[in-house]
């Protein structure tokens, strides 16, 4: 099988699972028919950018990098720190609170967001409500979304 598809199904995987250690994941892909060995995973690893983050349990799992996210949509930084005011979530519910007017814009790139975490916006002039797959993916697309706009009011 292809790199491309190995990396790609390794990205879906971290959104399903929680991976604590290489073998987790080498383990997984061995199960589902690919012939991987741990070095090839640590360069997956490596080279998709993932890092291992706090999850709810208190332990550490693979995730997608705030920086592999962030590179991966490079119109949504922009829009994002110049039109939000407030993100904040309730459940598997996000609120966005925008500048008037600009909640469309910004529903447009969180519609936009490919990582299976968001499953839809509805948006009105200045407020975007977005439905998470689950109460932790709402909690991560906040946590994300909060440490894009402190760096951007940093610089």
């Amino acid at each position: 099988m292809m790199k491309k598809e190995r990396q790609t199904r390794i990205l879906e995987l971290i959104r399903t699972h929680k991976f604590e250690t290489q073998d987790d994941v080498l383990a997984k892909l061995l199960e589902e028919g690919y012939k991987v060995t741990q070095a090839t995973i640590s360069r997956d690893l490596r080279e998709l950018q993932l890092v291992k983050s706090l999850n709810q349990n208190g332990t550490y799992t693979y995730a997608q990098s705030f920086e592999a996210t962030k590179a991966s949509m490079p119109s949504f930084s922009a829009v994002l720190t110049d039109s939000v005011k407030t993100v904040n979530y309730a459940g598997n519910m996000i609120v966005i609170k925008t500048y008037p007017g600009m909640a469309q814009a910004v529903a447009t790139c969180v519609d936009g967001i490919e990582t299976g975490e968001i499953l839809g916006c509805v948006a009105g002039d200045d407020a975007i409500i977005a439905v998470a797959a689950d109460d932790s993916s709402a909690q991560a697309v906040v946590e994300r979304l909060q440490l894009l706009l402190q760096s951007h009011k940093r610089h």
